[in-house]
């Protein structure tokens, strides 16, 4: 997007920015208050700030916000750059590579993997197969419809975007709705049940949605080790139980008059017979080898790469289809690990945690207040964005607390780490209150059978009590 093609509102707050940029990055460091800030630290915290405003105002797409401010990092805070040359004193440099590792992230790979088996699964109509084998068991009862719609989307949400999904899902739904009566309160449910289902299902896997990848790669970073099924096992039960409670909460608003449904699903295997049979086996092996990953001991990172190579090898995927990969998507989730990386290499992360005592705070109220924010954010601002944000910061500060002999005790009693973050990546899922919070939300708004009042009512209550669900699960089961 050209400067040109801002409007006069965005060119005002481009400004602001800016300005506030520029500010912070100029003044002397005493300004700040903080003991031991060096002028590479101070100019990181001037990179996050600008960064953050980008994200949450949206003046450019997100992903090219985090790749500007990637370029800026390599320019002014690392080995390579420039500024810092001349004297000494000016703080610890970020070696490049590492900042420019963050393209290549191992969860990148593992996300760019489930891309590449979502993409293949579609292109030989996979999904469209799947889709009426597993919804065929619902039969034609409405209540069992909307039932058989929330857990299967919630199934392929675990494996597929969550915007294709929902796509997907509502172009099978659109020739249901157009039928029922225009009084037939039943239909804003499944309506309403596609994006419900889509937010939640992503929550099931790690490569179901990006913040479970932030998550994810923020608990590598610190050398905590959770395994796609390690994830699975806690994720899946939960998501189960909420998609139940989404059920009845919409049969109860949204109750049926009409007696049948009668789903069509049209469109069968669109490729040969080859390709399909070579996608559904690798699809089925990929899920076997993400799920057995404590068994093989090959990690799902590398797994995620085993579909590219088969697709690619036997042309199954060719080089068009790569333009179907959601590359802005990989490109966001860099640009907060490069933030995580920047906090952590100059030094600036454990200089903010000593600059403010997080021993004394209660260890819980910092789990749910950061979860909370999250929350908030997201429900505004791509939750993506939201957990980049949040995510890099709440994962020092765990580290810290673990290193406080006065609060690592009852910090670990509370899940650690695991629970901090989980929980983050949690509440950005969770956000589901506007039209603008997911791509989901949008898609459903979009088709004019719901209206905001009736998606924000749900969306609320869907939210406070997955916030409540998801800090009990934490914090007594643990992660």
């Amino acid at each position: 997007m050209g400067t040109n093609k801002l409007s006069l509102k965005n060119r005002i707050a481009l400004g602001i920015v800016l300005a506030l940029t520029i500010f912070l990055w100029a003044v002397p460091t005493s300004f700040f208050g903080i003991e031991g800030l060096t002028p590479v630290m101070q100019r990181t915290i001037a990179i996050f700030v600008f960064t953050a405003l980008m994200w949450i105002i949206e003046v450019i797409p997100t992903w090219t916000t985090s790749v500007v401010s990637m370029v800026i990092m390599l320019l002014t805070i690392s080995n390579k750059g420039f500024g810092f040359t001349m004297y000494e004193g000016a703080g610890t440099l970020v070696d490049y590579k590492s900042i420019m590792a963050a393209f290549a992230d191992p969860v990148i790979m593992l996300f760019l993997g489930g891309f590449v088996l979502a993409i293949a699964a579609s292109k030989v109509g996979l999904d469209v197969i799947l889709a009426k084998v597993l919804l065929k068991p619902f039969g034609k009862n409405p209540k069992m419809v909307l039932l058989g719609f929330l857990f299967i989307i919630g199934i392929f949400s675990m494996f597929m975007s969550n915007t294709a999904t929902a796509a997907m899902f509502l172009t099978f739904l659109a020739p249901v709705l157009a039928t029922l009566p225009k009084d037939e309160k039943g239909k804003i449910g499944l309506a309403l049940a596609i994006p419900i289902a889509a937010n939640l299902g992503g929550m099931g896997t790690p490569i179901g949605t990006p913040p479970n990848a932030i998550a994810l790669g923020a608990l590598q970073n610190a050398g905590i080790s959770v395994t796609f099924m390690d994830w699975m096992v806690k994720m899946v039960p939960y998501v189960v139980i909420m998609l139940l409670l989404a059920w009845v909460l919409l049969l109860v608003m949204f109750p049926f008059k009409t007696k049948a449904i009668e789903l069509k699903i049209e469109g069968t295997a669109n490729a040969s017979k080859r390709d399909t049979i070579i996608v559904s086996i690798t699809f089925a092996l990929t899920i076997i080898l993400w799920m057995g990953e404590a068994i093989f001991g090959i990690s799902s990172n590398i797994v995620a790469l085993i579909p590219f190579a088969v697709f690619t090898a036997t042309g199954v995927f060719s080089k068009d289809d790569l333009k179907e990969i959601d590359w802005s998507v990989l490109w966001m989730v860099a640009g907060g690990f490069a933030l995580g990386t920047a906090l952590n290499r100059t030094g600036l992360a454990s200089c903010l945690i000593n600059a403010v005592p997080f021993a004394s705070w209660n260890i819980l109220a910092v789990m749910i207040a950061g979860g909370l924010i999250c929350w908030i954010l997201s429900n505004f601002i791509s939750n993506s964005a939201a957990a980049n944000l949040i995510v890099p910061i709440l994962a020092v500060v765990g580290t810290a607390l673990l290193d406080d002999p006065t609060a690592s005790e009852s910090f670990i009693a509370l899940g650690g780490v695991k629970s901090l973050l989980v929980g983050v990546a949690m509440c950005a899922s969770l956000a589901m209150t506007l039209p603008i919070s997911t791509p989901p939300n949008a898609l459903a708004h979009s088709t004019g059978i719901i209206n905001t009042k009736q998606m924000a009512i749900v969306g609320l209550i869907m939210g406070v009590v997955g916030i409540a669900l998801a800090y009990l699960m934490l914090v007594f089961i643990g992660f």
